[in-house]
């Protein structure tokens, strides 16, 4: 039986079109996504743009950069004009602010955690009115009440108040805050044996509670500080009885980290200190000293670091 010839096969030369179809399918979604990823959702940009620059601006990293205010209507904006927010930030003001950021979250964190402390120590005071817990830009305030915490006109613990100073001293103790105690009254006149004025009494309150978390809870000295502000400071209203009751208190304030210094100020202050040399070399002129002026001393806090507002009360 003869065998059957093989044809040879049909050569397809069109089998590029195979790999050409799908090179052109690839590329063809590479620049849909080129065109998608340059246009972004307006609204959700302007809305993350102002969150960052608002907390940045709060904590003085940089000024506003981007001035023009944004667009109301929806749709999207190009990066390019995007670019507009960032264009005068110098490397150095991005890393500080970076840094500010981290630094806020952090001392955000540890605040939130001495307050939870805090608050489980001293819920059955809180329940009573007598301790308030809130916040400052300084720092945390711990306010105990004259009601729960002094006789009337007086500077000395009550001994029933004891167990609660020792709480919020063992919360305290061992954590890195520095802490002011500030004493606070009304605007009631005070002139007793014991001290002249409301300055006396707050001023011997704040001192008073310092001495205590020194010599009976070992705290570090140099984490302590302590001021008087007689009626100056209110938190209440002093024409109602209840707002004077809140005024009479002492404030234990755990002050929060200081925010670090940007890079730029401190380029800004090296290249200040080189040139002001510099010049007075060139002019062959000597630095010139501001004159001296003597200003009368003014009523301070005892061991504070800030001066006491307001005007001193007049002699009665």
């Amino acid at each position: 039986m003869a065998r059957r010839k093989k044809h040879a096969g049909h050569v397809n030369h069109e089998r590029w079109l195979v790999s050409y179809a799908d090179f052109i399918t690839l590329l063809f979604a590479f620049f849909v996504v080129l065109f998608s990823s340059s246009q972004v959702d307006h609204r959700k940009i302007t809305k993350l743009a102002r969150a960052i620059q608002d907390a940045f601006q709060q904590l003085g990293i940089f000024e506003n950069a981007y001035k023009r205010p944004p667009l109301e209507s929806g749709g999207s904006i190009p990066v390019d004009q995007m670019r507009l927010v960032n264009s005068h930030i110098a490397p150095e003001q991005m890393f500080g602010a970076m840094a500010a950021a981290s630094w806020s979250l952090s001392t955000q964190k540890s605040m939130a955690e001495i307050r939870k402390a805090l608050e489980k120590d001293l819920a059955p005071e809180i329940r009573r009115h007598v301790v308030a817990i809130g916040a400052r830009p300084d720092g945390l305030v711990i306010s105990l009440r004259e009601i729960g915490f002094y006789a009337s006109g007086s500077a000395n613990l009550k001994p029933s108040s004891l167990p609660a100073v020792q709480r919020i001293a063992l919360v305290l103790l061992n954590r890195p805050e520095d802490i002011r105690i500030e004493g606070h009254t009304d605007n009631v006149p005070i002139h007793n044996t014991e001290f002249a004025s409301n300055w006396e009494l707050s001023t011997a309150r704040a001192t008073g509670m310092v001495r205590l978390f020194i010599t009976q809870f070992r705290f570090p000295a140099e984490r302590l500080s302590a001021a008087g502000y007689a009626n100056y400071h209110p938190v209440a209203s002093n024409a109602t009885v209840a707002g004077r009751a809140r005024n009479r208190r002492v404030d234990i304030v755990v002050l929060a980290p200081r925010a670090p210094i940007p890079m730029s100020s401190l380029a800004e202050n090296d290249e200040a200190s080189q040139v002001q040399p510099a010049a007075q070399q060139a002019t062959g002129a000597s630095p010139e000293r501001a004159p001296v002026s003597v200003q009368p001393e003014l009523p301070s806090a005892a061991t504070g670091s800030r001066p006491l507002k307001g005007p001193p009360p007049a002699p009665e």
